[in-house]
């Protein structure tokens, strides 16, 4: 009998143990994966499944497969509401009461503060891939001392590689990839402040469309990250339909004549859609007074120029509609899209701001990058639309794009701070698909819900810092048709504010610190101010309105 070598029954033995082995039993992630866009100065009838005439498809499938909440806040401003999305913190807590500016105040930081902790540094931590694609707006913004370097800077014509302190930049806020922008307001065919991580994004192609970069990014994102199986949570947050009114030829077109039958029939039509597709109930929302009502369309020196102005609005939509739609369908090619959850939403109410009044300055350009003058057409003389216009579809469009609400962006009137909000997610929302919500709900909610159906943890001290307790409440209920307890809301910004508690909601503007009260679960369109009739209620709320101020580092200053 031959010698067996010991190399060859080492080799047998490997082989046996190779071949009983037991087989990886790693057990499959099934947590879900998480798409969050949301909008900028999206009014609240501004989409189809609200009440729009503006083509929406895309948006209005995951309506109709998911749910539409009725009542759903916002802060009423862009970088607070994004504070206090991204944290889960009333924003002043989160260090943004105002815009970016720096400020030494607690509540007025201009960035995030160090005490907070982001959805995605929780979801990292948790073991998700992350994500963001879009617009920041939640550090403190760098300009450049020298005014004349400064314009050259935004007209693209100079160079420097910090739009913010990097420390503040989303990949340093726990997302693994980023392109957009750091600061607010672009030029949609050649944006500011562009980046991808930290690095400047130093020229773009000849047919670029911001809104177009941000969902074709996004979908990049999701076919990269179902690679492999870890769930993923990606943040769209686009730039449209911030003003300025920049759309492309194509888009503008559908809507050439849509707009010319005026303020008005746009405001009924959309008022009965909504009602008809059970968002409104007439009884407790009847149709609130259109702003500045005396102007009838017909006797507009400028209706021209509005419809078009209009007409640009809605086009810049439509065409984040349709990278919605792309986003849609990577997520679909890749086998995610039953299990992923799609929020969707606006970060304020349709804004009243006209951008001409406002000339070029701080984040607003005189020429493009090859040096064509932008102009600021205070006398609407120049149809809107193309990059070398400025332009908004200013106050009585404004109101009209918030139908059936009072006022704007910027106000805590519902027209400010009422979002459309929209949930889909086929394995993971057992309420009848299309069914429509009453659920209230707050930007800083999206928290304790992610942690939740994550399995998530939000800790109390990350990377050195103790973290603020979470001010979040979970929506996942609502996702299985339940409604939780109303949970009492506040808001501040520049002097706007609200406490809505048990079915009231006392309000002031920003320019008159009265307050008014309104009975909301009977009257949310605040149609009827009961303040007068109701001094130990008035009193009641502003008390605690005022704790609510002193706990969240609201008014830290003297003067106010």
């Amino acid at each position: 009998m031959k010698k067996i070598s010991l190399s060859l029954v080492m080799l047998l033995l490997a082989s046996l143990f190779i071949f009983f082995k037991k087989p990886d039993t790693k057990p499959k992630d099934n947590r879900p994966n998480i798409v969050l866009i949301m909008a900028d100065d999206l009014g609240f009838s501004d989409v189809g499944c609200y009440g729009s005439e503006i083509h929406t498809p895309n948006i209005d499938y995951l309506a109709a497969h998911g749910i539409k909440f009725t009542r759903f806040y916002n802060t009423s401003r862009c970088c607070p509401t994004r504070a206090s999305l991204l944290t889960g913190l009333y924003n002043q807590r989160a260090g943004i009461g105002n815009m970016t500016d720096k400020e030494d105040e607690l509540g007025y930081l201009g960035h995030l503060s160090e005490n907070s902790i982001t959805l995605a540094e929780v979801l990292k931590s948790a073991g998700y891939h992350t994500a963001m694609s879009g617009k920041w707006h939640v550090s403190n913004t760098i300009g450049q001392k020298d005014a004349k370097e400064q314009m050259k800077w935004l007209n693209h014509q100079s160079e420097h590689p910090e739009f913010s302190p990097l420390a503040q930049y989303p990949t340093n806020r726990g997302f693994e990839k980023f392109f957009g922008t750091i600061w607010g307001v672009i030029d949609y065919f050649d944006p500011f402040s562009l980046v991808s991580g930290t690095t400047p994004i130093k020229d773009v192609p000849k047919n670029y469309y911001h809104t177009d970069a941000i969902n074709d990014t996004a979908a990049a994102y999701i076919k990269q990250f179902s690679k492999d199986g870890k769930p993923f949570f990606l943040y769209v947050a686009e730039n449209a339909p911030h003003w300025p009114l920049m759309a492309l030829p194509e888009d503008i077109a559908k809507y050439k004549d849509t707009y010319k039958i005026g303020w008005d029939s746009i405001r009924v039509r959309r008022y009965r859609r909504l009602v008809k597709a059970g968002i409104i109930d007439p009884s407790k929302a009847p149709l609130s007074t259109r702003f500045q009502n005396d102007l009838k369309w017909e006797n507009n020196p400028d209706k021209e120029w509005d419809a078009a102005a209009m007409a640009v609005h809605a086009a810049m939509i439509d065409r984040m509609d349709q990278g919605i739609g792309r986003i849609i369908k990577a997520l679909k090619e890749s086998g995610k899209l039953d299990n992923t959850l799609i929020i969707f939403l606006s970060d304020n109410g349709a804004s009243n701001e006209n951008c001409t009044a406002y000339g070029p300055g701080f984040d607003r350009p005189d020429q493009t990058r090859s040096g064509e003058k932008i102009v600021y057409d205070l006398k609407k003389q120049i149809i809107p639309g193309l990059e070398t216009s400025y332009a908004s579809i200013g106050q009585r469009w404004a109101n009209v794009a918030n139908t059936p609400y009072r006022y704007w962006k910027a106000e805590s009137y519902e027209g400010g701070v009422h979002t459309p909000m929209i949930a889909y997610w086929p394995k993971g929302i057992t309420a009848k698909p299309g069914s429509v919500s009453e659920q209230l709900g707050h930007v800083k909610d999206f928290m304790a819900t992610f942690i939740e159906i994550a399995k998530a943890k939000y800790p109390a001290q990350y990377k050195g810092h103790s973290i603020l307790p979470t001010q979040s409440m979970s929506l996942a209920a609502s996702f299985k048709g339940k409604t939780t307890a109303d949970e009492p809301l506040f808001n501040e910004h520049y002097g706007a504010r609200y406490v809505r508690y048990q079915g009231w909601k006392m309000v002031s503007l920003a320019k008159d610190s009265t307050w008014s009260l309104y009975r909301i679960k009977d009257d949310e369109t605040e149609n009827n101010d009961v303040s007068v009739a109701n001094p130990d209620k008035v009193k009641q709320l502003a008390a605690m309105w005022h704790k609510w101020a002193a706990e969240n580092n609201v008014y830290p200053k003297p003067h106010h």
